[in-house]
């Protein structure tokens, strides 16, 4: 009978392991890469919403049904709303933009091959014509038809893998979590530390911002609201939900906040007063102008994004990663560079100090210790031997890495 080895491995052993690890971390990588998309938006889904989940969970006796809850409610809403704002604008685009020749300036046609890109050209121009061509009418339609479909499925494709991948984050993050611990060999680790800085940052960007952008949508649409109820007759505020949700956004951004919107909104307004020749109705243009400028500028910049977000990173750099994100990554980049930041500045708060230096990493803030998240702080939420449980509480079960 052969006898089993027992003892540490031998060194080709191990590297033979390495290699084997090395290469599966390779492939995820590339199915991460292949589907970064799919992949950011779950983590901003899972983040911004993660305090909802752990709330709810207070009173709900199942994570599962905690975590679904939250992404029926809170996520798959936002989703619908970003759509529909979507969707709005373009149509007001392409009711007020035309070009030269009768045709839509917000219908590309290059998709198409030349024979049916005439025949979408004739059938706007001259419907009767078209009409009398059934067969290239019928292949243009088949051809714009599937092109749309495809892109709408495909949409519909990638938001239901993010909001399944979003909910199993939500619902296994402890256990997520508590693996990762043991991996680095717990809490005293930089690993954990580098790790938990940038999991509650990624928290406080995402889940403030959310917050922020709610609050200031609906105070928005108060406002436009309000301005429609008692503006004279003639003067009137259009697409007050688009443009509440547009202000939301645009909050984000600092100093230039909700100028973006509510500026052009007060144009319109000055031309709606100059259409009606009222001399009230340029009074009432300069008063809306004073209470947007109070209540959708100076009031959500002192008073309601430092209440909502609390601890803020450096504003300036988030907003540069907001607004750099898409240009380099597309629409996606809207998230994922504010999480590239983030990962880059807790790594050059608690990595990077030491390694210059050359002394042994520790799990401690060696630079900017009054930016982002205390790692230090973050252990001594939970005592050593005790497992935290969704409400913060802890059961007093042993932790064998932390130690």
């Amino acid at each position: 009978m052969s006898e089993t080895r027992t003892g540490p491995p031998t060194s080709r052993a191990r590297l033979g392991w390495w290699l084997f690890v090395f290469v599966l971390a390779v492939f995820v990588a590339f199915v991460v890469s292949s589907f970064a998309g799919m992949v950011v938006l779950a983590v901003f889904g899972y983040y911004a919403t993660r305090p909802i989940c752990r709330w709810l969970g207070n009173y709900i006796d199942s994570d599962g049904i905690a975590a679904g809850l939250t992404v029926l409610l809170i996520v798959v809403p936002i989703i619908a709303l970003v759509l529909y704002t979507g969707l709005s604008i373009v149509q007001q685009l392409s009711g007020v933009v035309s070009l030269g020749d009768g045709t839509s300036g917000a219908l590309d046609l290059s998709m198409l091959p030349p024979a049916q890109e005439q025949t979408v050209q004739t059938l706007l121009q001259n419907p009767q014509q078209a009409i009398s061509q059934p067969r290239q009418l019928a292949q243009t339609a088949f051809t714009l038809g599937s092109q749309v479909l495809g892109g709408v499925a495909g949409g519909l494709v990638l938001v239901g893998l993010a909001l399944t991948l979003a909910h199993f984050l939500l619902t296994n993050d402890d256990q997520l979590a508590e693996g990762f611990r043991t991996l680095v060999g717990g809490r005293d680790t930089t690993a954990y530390a580098y790790a938990a800085a940038v999991d509650e940052d990624l928290e406080s960007v995402f889940f403030g911002n959310l917050l922020f952008v709610g609050v200031m949508a609906v105070l928005a649409g108060v406002v436009y609201v309000a301005t429609n109820l008692i503006a004279p007759a003639g003067l009137t505020v259009p697409l007050v939900f688009v443009l509440a949700v547009l202000t939301g956004i645009t909050s984000l951004i600092p100093i230039v906040v909700g100028k973006v919107v509510y500026l052009p909104v007060v144009a319109y307004l000055a031309v709606q007063a100059f259409e009606s020749g009222e001399s009230g109705a340029y009074v009432f243009v300069a008063g809306a102008l004073v209470v947007y400028f109070l209540v959708l500028d100076i009031l959500p910049q002192t008073f309601i994004q430092p209440v909502l977000t609390g601890r803020q990173l450096d504003a300036v750099v988030i907003m540069f990663a907001y607004l750099l994100g898409p240009i380099l990554f597309g629409w996606y980049g809207f998230f994922f560079l504010p999480i590239a930041f983030v990962a880059v500045l807790e790594a050059i708060r608690i990595v990077l100090p030491e390694l210059v230096r050359g002394e042994p990493l520790t799990p401690t803030v060696s630079l900017g210790g009054g930016i982002g998240t205390d790692p230090q702080a973050d252990r001594e939420d939970v005592a050593d031997g005790a497992t935290p449980n969704v409400d913060g509480t802890t059961d007093g079960t042993d932790d064998q890495d932390a130690t």
